[in-house]
């Protein structure tokens, strides 16, 4: 499968990133792209470094605009899209919502965020309901993929669920970045356990990881912090965890990667994780904390 993303750098201006987001997409599949990933919440800037009621107005409707272009491009250029976006599923209640758009330009199927976090410069649970659809991997004309979205990457268990479902290929557009005042050797520390957990998630389900994350910095309307570096390093990761393509920390990238399938098949054969575990002895996995 040839895989392709954009890392990017957005602006304020909503209509100039949806520009350049479907001039890459085009591009992508002229280069002979099959499957195009964009970054988390892609149209805009990273909004939830602030708590403000006026960015609810950032939401839209599945389906709707957002959906109805990227799926005139998917069909135009015959690619199947994972799109990130500020979902409003009625007033008061909104999702950070993944969608796929399958090659014939139609919904092939959505993903809420499930772990949401809440942290200095990244408010949101303010803006986001946990998602309730689960874990379950997306039908497409290019495989069964396994889309989750940022946050939700720490986490095996949700990794685990979707290799369970039969899972082909496990996806998180992201939106991650240093803190500013962490010292520079935290901050590498951070963006490389980002990068490890999930190419852990890699080995541990014998299946290819694409994670793509946005670059650039962007400021904190507040003025309360020094806003966000994203630190890109967008990358695939095959099923043994090898690393097969990443990206720049801080240049914006447009990238096709050449991901052999079948070879999770052979993986698996050789690590055969799903056969040997003990699932009559993992109850109290669900459990919160074990006293």
């Amino acid at each position: 499968m040839k895989i392709g993303f954009l890392q990017q750098h957005n602006v304020e201006d909503r209509k100039t990133n949806i520009v350049r987001l479907a001039e890459g997409v085009a591009d992508l599949a002229k280069r002979g792209a099959q499957l195009i990933v964009l970054q988390e919440l892609h149209n805009s800037l990273y909004f939830c470094q602030t708590e403000d009621v006026r960015l609810f107005d950032l939401a839209e409707t599945i389906p709707g605009p957002s959906t109805q272009l990227f799926g005139e491009l998917a069909k135009e250029h015959h690619v199947v899209i994972v799109t990130s976006l500020f979902e409003k599923r009625a007033a008061g209640l909104y999702h950070n919502t993944a969608v796929v758009i399958e090659a014939d330009g139609k919904i092939a199927g959505k993903y809420r965020k499930m772990h949401i976090p809440d942290d200095p410069a990244y408010y949101e649970k303010f803006y986001f309901t946990p998602g309730d659809l689960g874990f379950h991997p997306i039908n497409t004309s290019v495989g069964k993929l396994g889309v989750m979205v940022c946050w939700d990457q720490w986490y095996p268990e949700a990794a685990r669920l979707m290799a369970l479902q039969g899972a082909e290929l496990l996806i998180y557009p992201t939106a991650i970045g240093y803190e500013s005042s962490d010292a520079e050797e935290e901050q590498q520390r951070q963006r490389m356990a980002w990068q490890t957990v999930q190419r852990g998630h890699a080995v541990a389900n014998g299946l290819p990881v694409v994670a793509v994350n946005r670059v650039g910095h962007e400021p904190d309307p507040s003025g309360q912090t020094n806003g966000i570096t994203f630190w890109g390093t967008s990358f695939v990761a095959g099923p043994q965890g090898e690393l097969i393509y990443e990206a720049s920390t801080d240049e914006e990238e447009s990238v096709i990667v050449d991901l052999d399938i079948a070879h999770s098949e052979q993986v698996r054969r050789w690590w055969p994780f799903l056969r040997d575990r003990r699932i009559d002895s993992y109850q109290e996995i669900v459990k919160r904390f074990i006293d």
